[in-house]
């Protein structure tokens, strides 16, 4: 993976996957550029808390995806991009769908126009296990229909076969990366491995959850992390879609009474119906199928999810003030 001296555009750098994507690029050794969310702050979200050698490095942007203009300048004499701006928030999707729309599809086909006019050599676009819903069968393969069960996994529908069209219409030398529920520090409390910790560091013995009963394939970021930068340098692998994940799942139950035995802490769970989604729009299981990950990658997780949560916990523990436990929608 020699990324060293090549010329890089992370789009949603300022998120939770893109701060540790850019982190890592620039210990590669790559040239990156950073394009995240225009703020009044002149913020840069997570890439705020990395470390000044590494934030020094960064070629910063601050702009809107669903600007064409900006997205277009932004992928100038860039060699790689990797895209991973869009809106996550499944409860934010429900009720602000316009918003998703814009982002999700709009904000990926200026950047896969970006990147055409640039003639970049390879393009990463982000997807989510989401697209599948509750599958039929598991562990879920690449080939698997698509079922939108959110406005969420609707847009991230369209942005993936978007994206796929221009490989075959333009030939766009891009490759679909389906991460499979990623975990780590940095990560919103919107998600369920976040919140789980981050309510018992804070000492309470009641935790607020959502159903129990689902099950996810948790994959530590660093992991995926590694996945990207060899979706990026592997050659022959545009126009592939490739899942990131464990083949393992564990319910929600079972990841809660892991998360105490790890932290040596002892807490009872209830239910908060703003965790709950609407029936028909639960996902039940999402559980990778990564064959093709290892044969065409040569890509495995490494990080146990025992050992993903002790790092994580370890995290917040020195980071808590960066977490408000009540807002779910960050």
């Amino acid at each position: 993976m020699n990324l060293k001296g090549k010329k890089i555009l992370v789009t949603g750098a300022d998120g939770f996957i893109g701060s540790h994507l850019a982190e890592r690029l620039v210990l590669e050794g790559a040239r990156v550029r950073v394009f995240c969310c225009y703020n009044s702050q002149g913020s840069l979200g997570w890439l705020d808390t990395v470390a000044p050698e590494i934030r020094t490095e960064l070629e910063v942007q601050l702009g809107d995806i669903r600007d064409s203009r900006f997205v277009d300048q932004a992928c100038k004499d860039v060699e790689i991009v990797f895209h991973l701006a869009a809106l996550i928030a499944i409860p934010y999707s429900y009720i602000a769908t316009e918003s998703f729309v814009d982002t999700n599809i709009r904000g990926t086909m200026n950047v896969l126009e970006g990147a055409r006019r640039s003639h970049v050599n390879r393009m990463v676009h982000t997807s989510t296990s989401e697209v599948y819903g509750t599958p039929a069968s598991v562990p879920i393969r690449e080939t698997h229909p698509l079922n939108a069960q959110s406005p969420y996994a609707a847009t991230k529908i369209a942005a993936d076969q978007l994206a796929l069209s221009y490989f075959q219409s333009f030939g766009t030398p891009v490759t679909v990366l389906r991460p499979f529920n990623t975990f780590g520090p940095r990560q919103s409390t919107r998600a369920v491995t976040a919140t789980i910790l981050v309510q018992l560091l804070s000492g309470k013995k009641e935790i607020s959850l959502g159903r129990l009963d689902t099950r996810r394939d948790l994959t530590y970021v660093s992991d995926v992390v590694d996945g990207f930068l060899r979706a990026a340098t592997v050659e022959d692998m545009e126009g592939e879609v490739i899942h990131l994940g464990t083949g393992r799942s564990v319910s929600v139950e079972e990841l809660f009474f892991e998360a105490c035995r790890v932290l040596g802490l002892s807490a009872t769970t209830t239910q908060d119906a703003r965790r709950l989604r609407p029936d028909a729009s639960e996902v039940l299981v999402l559980q990778s199928d990564p064959s093709r990950a290892r044969e065409l990658l040569g890509w495995r997780p490494t990080v146990t999810l025992e050992e993903g949560l002790r790092r994580t916990a370890a995290w917040l523990q020195e980071n808590r003030n960066c977490y408000r436990p009540d807002f779910l929608y960050a």
